[in-house]
Order: structure tokens, then C-alpha cells, then sequence
């Protein structure tokens, strides 16, 4: 008899364990998980650091994955075609949102949206709201005010291209006696050349579009592209690098370059603080790119985003519940907001902003604040991949001296009308 009650409880014991770790398989499924393709290699780090605390505190997976730098699309395109797809993902723009809104859940009913300070920060897709900006950004010209002071200047002696011309040349003249040259390495490999073939390019498109009183156009008449040649004549020619070299020439070497004080300007944006952080705060400058156009003395930074979150609608509910969760978390939790606002350095649109530890990011804010118009990013509307990869071909026969100006504006001008017309 005491033999067979053991053996019932040895049973009941087992179907109890049995259900237990049903339930708890039962729950984790769901719960969801997130999976997020990640656009910026420079946060890395700190997204799979929050992606750690966060399954930490809620159970909840969250995987991510970063595209190599100019193999965003790609890799979206792959890992949206396999079975465990991504639920989290990234469009840039509008013209960035078309290839991908097949995917996009519509995110107007959701806790992200209502956290938003302002209606402005999201991509439609008519009525729908297909992206959500998470980061506002601004791009200029970085420099190591040490080195500049070296040099005999400070930023007061730059207010337009000319006086960025007239320092510039004057440390190249001088390269070997102060031990440092102006500008760091234009590199155009495919970690770098997006600097030069799009951000670099806004300043001509922005400039054109102002002229014209438009935000947008199906063909560009390259009205500033004489300006847009007098600052890359200015970078290629007064650099730490060979112009013939600069089709070798990567992201990490300008970094290399600013850090370890072998050039005074780096063009860059807030997004690089991580990476250039070591120089010190207190050595750290940005001031406007000038490329000669008129007016640009009340000029601040480039300022915008091409960074909306967008949600895969064809994950399974439960899936897109979890990353939903996991993005108001991001946004409104104490971890979240630090991890974007502290350690990514962001200006984040939502109201649980922090205050900036960026200086760069002050720097950009004190521009605003001084009265100074931010140039919008009217890359934006830049057609297609495919015209700015021409762009930077051309960019970089010419700098190689196996190309003429004269294929930058074929480029820019014939390249914008027929993949405007590709693309519709």
C-alpha cells in the first residue's frame, strides 16, 4: 500500500512539474519577442546592452541585429524575407519608406505615438502612420579647438567659406611646423563616402531649394554645384590624405585621425560624440559646412533625421505587441531614455527627453537658440541609392584626378532626372 502511494506521488508530482513548465513555455510565448535590424553601427554597443536589461527585467527576448555601414537595405531585404523576420526595422525618409511600407504597421494608435512632443516627427503613408522619428540629429563641422588655437585661430575667424578657406590653406601651408593638417581623410569606401555623396551633397540641394521656394523636385538644375566643388576642393586638397587615395580611406581612419590629433575639422554629426569623446569635452567645436553661398553667415547645422522606427505588420501579433511594448519602454523608462539620450547621445522626440550630455548636441541647440537657421536635410528627397552612388563615383575620380567636374554634374543633374523617373 505504502508502495503504491509512492508511486502516485511520484506521478502527481511529475504531472504537476509537467504543467508548471508548460505554463512557463506557455507564457514566454506570450509574451513575444523583439527583433530589431539596427541602422546605426556607432550604437551597437549600447542597443545590445538595452536589449540585455530589458529581457533582463520583463523576460521578453530581444535580439539585434546591426547592418554593416551602406548595407542597410540589403541586409532588411534578406532578413524580411526569412520566416523569423524582423519586427522592428528603419526608414530614413519618405522616398526611403516606399520600398518597405508594404510592411509597415500602422503606429497612430499606439503608446509611442502619444509620446511624441510633436505630430511633425513621423513618416504617413496616406492616413497611416507608417514610422516614428527616434533621434533628431545635427551635422557640421567637428573640430578640436586645442589644435585650432595652435594653429593661431579660434571659431570666430570662421563665419563663411571664405574664412574656412583662408584658415584651412593657412595650416596646410604650415603642416609640417604645427604637425597636424586641416581636415581629416574624405574617405570614400563604403563606411565613409555617405558623408561626401549625401550630407556633404545637402548643402547644394538645400541651397537650390531655398532659391527655388521648394522642398522637393522630380529634377535639379545644380544651382549651387559650383559651391558644392569649392568645399571639396577644400577637403581633398588640405587633408592628411592623398586625393588618389580616398577611394581606400574608411570612416574608422578619419576617427583615427581626429582622436590621435592629426587634423584639426572633421565632418561629422552629434551621432560621433562615442567615438571622438576622448579628445575632451572642453576641446570639442562644430560650426556650419560653408560652401560659399550667399547668406550663409546666418547658417546653423544641418539638422533632421533619417531615422523613423517602423514596425513589421506581418510579424505575428503577438510579436508586434511585444515591440510596441518594448519602444514605449525604450522612450518613457529610466533605462530606456538614458541608454538614447546618455550613451547614444541622442535628442530624442519624446517627452522623456533628457537633457543633452552631447556637447555636440548643446552646440547644435545654441546655434537654434543664437537665432541661426538650421538647414533642413533635404537629402531626403535624393531619388535613390543608386544616384548617390554615382555621385560618389564621380567624387572620387575626380579627387583621383581620373574624372572632371564636369562627370559630378552629370551625375547630380541627369542622375537626379532619370531615377526620379525610375523610381516615380
Amino acid at each position: 500500500m505504502k508502495k503504491l502511494s509512492r508511486i502516485l506521488g511520484i506521478i502527481i508530482v511529475l504531472m504537476l512539474s509537467a504543467a508548471l513548465f508548460s505554463g512557463c513555455n506557455k507564457d514566454s510565448t506570450e509574451s513575444g519577442q523583439v527583433y530589431y535590424i539596427n541602422f546605426k553601427p556607432e550604437a551597437d554597443r549600447q542597443w545590445k546592452e538595452l536589449a540585455k536589461i530589458y529581457t533582463k527585467e520583463t523576460g521578453v527576448p530581444v535580439t539585434i541585429l546591426t547592418a554593416a555601414s551602406g548595407q542597410y537595405a540589403t541586409t532588411l531585404k534578406s532578413e524580411l524575407a526569412k520566416t523569423e523576420a524582423p519586427t522592428l526595422f528603419q526608414c530614413s525618409s519618405p522616398v526611403g519608406l516606399k520600398p518597405w511600407k508594404e510592411y509597415c504597421y500602422d503606429l497612430k494608435d499606439s503608446k509611442l505615438y502619444a509620446e511624441l512632443t510633436n505630430d511633425s516627427f513621423v513618416l504617413k503613408d496616406g492616413e497611416a502612420i507608417a514610422g516614428i522619428t527616434y533621434v533628431i540629429e545635427s551635422y557640421g563641422i567637428i573640430y578640436n579647438k586645442a589644435l585650432l588655437n595652435k594653429a593661431g585661430y579660434t571659431e570666430a575667424d570662421i563665419k563663411n567659406f571664405a574664412g574656412l578657406k583662408r584658415v584651412a590653406e593657412d595650416i596646410t601651408a604650415r603642416k609640417d611646423e604645427l604637425g597636424f593638417a586641416a581636415f581629416t581623410s574624405a574617405g570614400m569606401d563604403g563606411s565613409s563616402d555617405w558623408r561626401f555623396k549625401t550630407h556633404l551633397a545637402n548643402l547644394p540641394i538645400y541651397y537650390e531649394y531655398k532659391a527655388e521656394g521648394i522642398d522637393d523636385s522630380p529634377a535639379i538644375k545644380g544651382l549651387f554645384l559650383p559651391e558644392y566643388k569649392n568645399i571639396w576642393d577644400l577637403y581633398i586638397n588640405n587633408s592628411t590624405t592623398s586625393p588618389s587615395l580616398l577611394s581606400t580611406k574608411t570612416g574608422d581612419d578619419a576617427v583615427a585621425e581626429f582622436v590621435t590629433e592629426q587634423a584639426v575639422f572633421y565632418q561629422n554629426g552629434t551621432w560621433a560624440y562615442t567615438d571622438i569623446s576622448d579628445l575632451g569635452d572642453e576641446n570639442l567645436g562644430m560650426i556650419p559646412i560653408y560652401i560659399g553661398a550667399e547668406g550663409e553667415e546666418n547658417q546653423g547645422l544641418c539638422t533632421g533625421t533619417e531615422n523613423y522606427w517602423c514596425v513589421n505588420k506581418n510579424a505575428p501579433q503577438v510579436d508586434i505587441d511585444a515591440t510596441l511594448e518594448f519602444l514605449y519602454w525604450c522612450v518613457t523608462s529610466e533605462e530606456g531614455t538614458n541608454a538614447l539620450c546618455n550613451e547614444m547621445g541622442f535628442t530624442i522626440p519624446f517627452k522623456g527627453n533628457f537633457p543633452a550630455s552631447n556637447p555636440l548636441v548643446n552646440i547644435a541647440n545654441d546655434y537654434v537658440a543664437n537665432g541661426f537657421t538650421p538647414v533642413t536635410w533635404a537629402f531626403n528627397t535624393i531619388p535613390s541609392e543608386n544616384w548617390k552612388s554615382d555621385v560618389g563615383s564621380a567624387l572620387t575620380a575626380y579627387a583621383a584626378g581620373t574624372g572632371g567636374w564636369e562627370n559630378v554634374e552629370t551625375a547630380f543633374i541627369d542622375g537626379w532626372a532619370k531615377e526620379y523617373e525610375i523610381v516615380g
